[in-house]
């Protein structure tokens, strides 16, 4: 670690060199991200034409000798500058499927809009914080566990109480159902969907039209350390003659026929995983009571006055949980291994057996090890998902690779192919902008002189993680906030003269 005056040499160091502002304007593209990628090589621009190398850069030739690139990171705990990229991201992903732009007609602000939250069943009595204030669990006659704990708690917990969303007695916890659940949400929504098609189908035989779903969802972490998820869902139409097109549903299909079809299908689909050596039986997988189909109006305000929410506000909202994960259970960690997963499997708290179950129940069972053994020794490949091995890592062996997320393996941001744009699309979006605005200076990458005669091909090998210094680190922080600093000022003064 650095001492404070090496840290103000350093300073003084860089601030002070001549090809500074150089470096500044080097560094832009990960100048606010806390483990910067450092790649090192040759960048080429080529004909399509001829195979000609019109342009070659070296990274040699370049402040420090490296290419910085922003981590990417969508977690705010790990990286807040990348987090708050890929929220801003979504946040136009996901406005746009509402309201129109970015590719999207404007008439999908007609569509009838829903905006859906599946959430987990109960796998256990926890604490909990209600916003009227009332008491956590207060009973009349409460009952005592066979482990001694009293099921009775007459407590106002705060929001930011940490027992909020811990169970009133550990061992009566089901932690092993609620870690297969997180497991196997991704499935359960796809199940969803294929029912919520389905009738769909239906649907539009009645009106002699064909529909489709098209969504935006995130998955969001509860106190008690279950996987929630929401979901922007609209109704569009089907041209027959181009798929593609997004057109409105019939007249007559509206919000109330979408927030009912999507109801009926969470309440109907529900299946039960294969055996486990822990349970032969299995675990039944289906989503809770509490199912909250809204509709989602286009208006300027957040909140109307019938009650519904609007896009803006459930753009935000998706956004937001999008940069979230366990950290709201008080957990946090990258992926585990043998050692970690003792250390984080604390069986003397919540998050903590939730990470040892999974880790347990992930684990390949003897039979597992030994078909796989006779596997090998026949000359199968050890790679081959229809292995014994392969067979179990796609069924509970995701719970052990994700037990840093409680068993939640799937993606915690995701949308069907014809709700929007993508984050790709977004992303090189911005590229381009941030490369027309270093033309003028002296760029350090090739400029382009016709993007439909010549293409760019990279020849870059990986040099590390993180600044060189913390002196580094800390100039290219203060350099992202000021420029956060004048986008926001110019937001506000737009918003200000409109």
């Amino acid at each position: 670690m650095s001492t404070p005056q090496a840290l103000v040499d350093g300073l003084v160091r860089r601030a002070g060199s001549p090809d500074f502002d150089r470096w500044r304007g080097h560094i832009t593209a990960a100048a606010g991200c806390s483990h910067p990628i450092r790649l090192t090589g040759e960048i080429h621009r080529v004909e399509t034409a001829t195979g000609r190398i019109t342009r070659s850069t070296a990274t040699a030739d370049m402040p420090d000798g490296v290419i910085y690139v922003p981590c990417g990171n969508r977690r705010a705990t790990v990286c807040p500058s990348c987090a708050e990229t890929y929220r801003a991201d979504t946040f136009q992903l996901v406005r746009a499927g509402l309201a129109g732009g970015k590719g999207v007609p404007p008439t999908v602000a007609e569509h009838p809009c829903v905006f859906l939250t599946g959430t987990a069943p109960s796998f256990g009595a926890v604490h909990a914080h209600h916003r009227d204030g009332r008491p956590c669990r207060p009973r009349r006659d409460p009952q005592t566990c066979p482990h001694g704990v009293v099921l009775d708690c007459r407590t106002r917990h705060r929001d930011d109480d940490p027992a909020v969303g811990r169970p009133l007695c550990l061992d009566c916890y089901d932690h092993a159902h609620q870690a297969v659940w997180n497991g196997y949400a991704g499935e359960l929504w796809r199940r969803t969907t294929n029912t919520a098609n389905r009738a769909l189908r239906r649907l539009g035989d009645r009106y002699g039209a064909r529909l489709r779903l098209s969504y935006a969802k995130v998955a969001e972490f509860q106190r008690r350390g279950v996987a929630h998820i929401h979901a922007m869902v609209r109704l569009d139409g089907v041209d027959p003659l181009d798929p593609d097109k997004i057109i409105a549903p019939p007249f007559g299909v509206g919000p109330g026929h979408l927030g009912q079809l999507l109801a009926d299908a969470m309440r109907s689909t529900a299946f039960t995983t294969p055996p486990h050596p822990d349970r032969a039986q299995g675990w039944e997988i289906a989503w809770g009571s509490q199912l909250e189909p809204r509709q989602v109006r286009l208006t300027v305000r957040d909140l109307d006055d019938r009650g519904e929410i609007t896009t803006g506000a459930v753009a935000g909202y998706l956004a937001k949980y999008a940069t979230k994960a366990t950290e709201i259970t008080g957990h946090a960690s990258k992926r585990l291994d043998e050692e970690t997963a003792r250390i984080h499997g604390d069986r003397t708290t919540h998050p903590g057996r939730l990470i040892r179950t999974c880790w347990d129940l992930g684990t390949p069972p003897a039979d597992v090890r030994q078909g796989q053994e006779a596997w090998l020794r026949s000359g199968g490949d050890p790679l081959d998902p229809d292995s014994p091995l392969g067979r179990w890592n796609a069924g509970y062996g995701r719970l052990r690779r994700w037990a840093h997320m409680l068993g939640f393996g799937g993606h915690f941001s995701t949308k069907s192919r014809r709700y929007s744009t993508t984050l790709g699309a977004l992303r090189q979006a911005r590229r381009d902008w941030r490369r027309a605005q270093l033309r003028d200076t002296g760029p350090d990458e090739p400029a382009p002189e016709d993007d439909d005669t010549t293409v760019v091909i990279n020849s870059l090998a990986f040099a590390g993680i993180g600044w060189h210094t913390t002196a580094d680190a800390l100039l290219a922080n203060t350099a992202a906030a000021k420029a956060r600093a004048q986008r926001l000022t110019a937001r506000e003064e737009l918003s200000i003269t409109s």
